[in-house]
């Protein structure tokens, strides 16, 4: 029996998941193999990339493995969450209804803003003396 796989791409910041899901017995995750509380390393984090689970409430459960690289811990967290919302909408279109008002279909296009010639940072300026 050949498992047949959704994947699907999530982005925030630098940081990019791409997601693999399959149907399983119970939702399970596992980041960059190894489990969402041991990757994160706080709870806060592994809830967040867990999110769209909990707002969709998907009638079936999923095994997925999640490829993370870039950015920080929570950006990388939030990129899983993005993954993982677009996969659940290609497998259950109806939870699309629900992700989208919760803002977890939308990527977010915050970024850093680059650095110009002749400051400091992106806007800090050299202090400027008059005499």
């Amino acid at each position: 029996m050949a498992t047949s796989f959704i994947t699907a791409v999530g982005r925030r910041k630098t940081a990019i998941a791409t997601v693999r899901m399959s149907e399983a017995d119970k939702n399970s995750l596992m980041v960059n193999g190894k489990s969402p509380k041991e990757f994160f390393k706080t709870d806060e984090r592994a809830r967040t990339a867990l999110e769209a689970f909990t707002i969709a409430e998907a009638a079936k459960n999923y095994r997925v493995t999640a490829n993370v690289t870039g950015g920080g811990v929570a950006a990388q967290a939030e990129a899983v969450r993005h993954a993982i919302s677009r996969a659940l909408t290609k497998s259950e279109p109806a939870t699309r209804a629900k992700l989208k008002p919760a803002g977890l279909m939308t990527r977010d296009p915050r970024a850093k803003e680059r650095k110009k010639p002749g400051l400091v940072k992106a806007r800090k300026r050299k202090q400027w003396s008059k005499r």
